[in-house]
């Protein structure tokens, strides 16, 4: 059974950080770009990091930038995303996908190649 793992999130007050990972089970994740998207309830989903399959190249939603940083290790078949300087707007459940590429490309945050997703963590964010 091919498989994406999230764990890590938690309860946090605002200002702190949290790092969440993807562990790929059943499959080579070097062969994908990775994203991390978003849902909190009441709004759309939300792209927020993606990191390209072997060159280590990143990319972020304008709401992240500067904040989270993702990162993967893939002889580990994971990928991290270090969260810094947590907002309450933060909140919201996690989810990692497997795009079916080995570039995120310009449209990432859209997911439109996404292969699998994972069943999303917790993060939330109080003042």
């Amino acid at each position: 059974q091919l498989l994406l793992v999230e764990s890590g999130g938690g309860k946090v007050q605002s200002g702190g950080s949290l790092r969440v990972s993807c562990a790929a089970s059943g499959f080579t994740m070097d062969y994908y770009a990775i994203g991390w998207f978003r849902l909190a309830p009441g709004k759309e989903r939300e792209g927020v990091a993606c990191i390209n399959s072997n060159d280590g190249r990143s990319y972020y939603s304008d709401s992240v930038m500067g904040r989270f940083t993702i990162s993967r290790d893939n002889a580990k078949g994971t990928v991290y995303l270090q969260m810094n300087s947590l907002k309450p707007e933060d909140t919201a459940k996690y989810y990692c996908a497997a795009l079916g590429v080995l570039y995120c490309g310009d449209n990432w945050s859209r997911g439109p190649s996404v292969d699998f997703w994972g069943e999303g963590t917790q993060v939330s964010v109080s003042e």
